[in-house]
């Protein structure tokens, strides 16, 4: 296939396309309040009122407003319909041809939930088919990636990667473009890309909905990647909760192939590029890219030391470029509009949009896309409304990895120094809301149990400092600690954070010392009270961290 051909197929599909569409999301959100009752509904009611010629009704990944699912958008018009029930679908259909009136609802597309947003990688998801290959390509899809093969060096592609300042989307925050450098400048030979998929975050969804919306996207950055290192071999890692995004994707590789997007000599170039998926068990620590490389290998996801790093020495002792799904998902774009377009959206120090899972106690929860530099504030009060009952009290992000953020720092920056500065990270996108109602100890808690059961077991800070750090929170939780116990509490958690042998253990502590840096009343009213003395009840000491 050359350039002539692919807009030839873009060409033929906008044709077949018709005026108006019904994008109906069958996501697995949208799904699980459903919606393949209500697509299929709505294909019946195009039957009936036999409009086929002029209206058609297409399955559509997220729309990101998942709290108000299943949802239904009629395009051009952009009227977008929250809550939809099967039996609305016959008078939807009618009310879209102007012969009749829906009951249901109605949503503003200009809803702060979505006018704050820069969509990005989500810039065609709840757009297209993610299951046509040809929707993909009539968007400009594979564009990208003939660009490259044909117009620019391996060297070329690196330094516009570098040049974007797009940093690793999955929680560390390493700039891309060192890492592809670094698997380019090893020696020739064989060299592997690896997609992360794995995402394991309480609360986190991100990754999941990249890949049902758009699997051509990720598909296409993983060539790139694949073009710019030197590697022809491509692994999708994906756990198996996800069968939606892990068909989804079957299918996308299927459909490259058979258009010559994938295999050998792609758009009759010398590059060749194969992707395949391995689906993962559902182990937190897989998460971690040295443990996800022996999971892939066949062995149990254990991580290993670094150095070496998998950029020099990887899957099969290869040099191997491990980045996640929303990583891969930006590089086309980035390559089609410039580095100049995508590192004017941001921070300083933190360019483009990040995907966030907004969940927890907030009116309006799904998932967002934001330019980084945009505050907590913004993010939970406008575009999620505050919290339903109440006043925010906190603000979880980056998952079991990151930390509480209280509601006196909401005008905080949403990039990875300001987050960071705060005690928390940017993790791979969660965002959990909490409201007055919440004890941060048992959120500390929750966490910690979690670190305790995913942990592998493999180094001993770890995997015994978890359970110990579980085992003080509970004993708190029942009343039964004292202050040589919290701070126990405090130095145990100094001690896993830097001894564990990976990011798992390294990071399990931080819920917990940052809802002790800023919630400590809550610890020590929970604290055994000391004997009365003199008469007078002795002062909590104050918890210093």
């Amino acid at each position: 296939m050359d350039i002539t051909e692919l807009r030839e197929v873009a060409q033929q599909e906008k044709e077949r396309q018709r005026p108006i569409r019904l994008h109906c999301c069958t996501s697995t959100g949208c799904r699980a309040a459903s919606a393949n009752e209500v697509y299929n509904n709505l294909k019946a009611a195009v039957k009936e009122h036999d409009c086929g010629d002029r209206l058609e009704v297409v399955s559509v990944g997220c729309m990101g407003f998942c709290g108000q699912g299943p949802l239904v958008q009629v395009d051009p018009d952009n009227q977008l319909y929250a809550q939809v029930k099967p039996e609305e679908a016959e008078s939807l259909v009618a009310t879209t041809l102007g012969a009749g009136s829906t009951e249901a609802e109605q949503l503003d597309p200009e809803h702060p939930f979505f006018a704050y947003q820069t969509p990005v990688v989500r810039k065609h998801s709840g757009k297209i088919d993610p299951e046509s290959i040809e929707e993909y390509i009539a968007v400009g899809g594979y564009e990208s990636l003939y660009k490259v093969v044909h117009d620019m060096t391996p060297a070329d592609v690196v330094k516009e990667v570098s040049d974007s300042g797009l940093r690793g989307r999955g929680g560390g925050g390493y700039p891309t473009g060192l890492k592809w450098a670094t698997v380019a400048k090893m020696p020739a030979g064989q060299k592997y890309i690896i997609c992360n998929g794995d995402e394991g975050d309480p609360g986190a969804f991100m990754d999941r909905s990249v890949l049902e919306s758009d699997p051509h996207l990720v598909l296409e950055g993983m060539a790139i990647a694949g073009y710019a290192v030197g590697a022809d071999h491509g692994y999708v890692y994906v756990r198996a909760e996800y069968p939606l995004a892990i068909s989804r994707l079957q299918k996308a590789i299927k459909q490259a192939k058979k258009y010559g997007l994938m295999g050998s000599q792609i758009f009759d170039s010398p590059f060749d590029f194969k992707v395949d998926i391995r689906i993962g068990a559902g182990a937190f620590v897989c998460g971690e890219e040295t443990a996800l490389i022996q999971s892939i290998e066949g062995a149990r996801g254990n991580p290993v030391p670094r150095p070496p790093y998998p950029a020099q020495s990887g899957l099969y002792d290869c040099p191997t470029l491990i980045n996640n799904v929303e990583s891969f998902a930006n590089i086309a774009h980035i390559i089609k509009q410039g580095a100049e377009w995508y590192a004017s959206i941001g921070t300083e120090n933190s360019k483009g949009t990040k995907i966030f899972a907004l969940t927890g106690n907030i009116r309006n929860n799904g998932l967002i896309e934001v330019p980084m530099g945009i505050t907590l504030r913004t993010i939970v009060e406008e575009m999620g409304g505050g919290v339903p009952d109440g006043e925010v009290k906190a603000v979880q992000t980056g998952g079991p990895s990151g930390g509480c953020i209280p509601k006196d720092l909401l005008d905080t920056p949403v990039d990875y120094d300001s987050l960071k500065a705060v005690g928390s990270m940017m993790g791979s996108g969660g965002m959990v809301v909490m409201d007055q109602n919440t004890s941060m100890v048992e959120i500390a808690h929750f966490y910690m149990e979690f670190c305790r059961e995913e942990t592998c077991g493999k180094c001993v800070p770890c995997r015994t400092g978890t359970v110990q750090l579980y085992d003080l929170l509970t004993k708190i939780l029942k009343g039964q600690a004292t202050e040589a116990d919290l701070e126990q509490l405090k130095q145990l958690s100094y001690m896993v954070q830097e001894t564990s042998l990976c990011g798992l253990g390294m990071t399990a502590p931080n819920p917990v010392l940052s809802t002790l840096r800023y919630f400590p009343e809550e610890y020590t009213s929970l604290l055994v009270q000391p004997a009365y003395l003199n008469g007078h009840a002795a002062e909590a000491k104050p918890v210093s961290v």
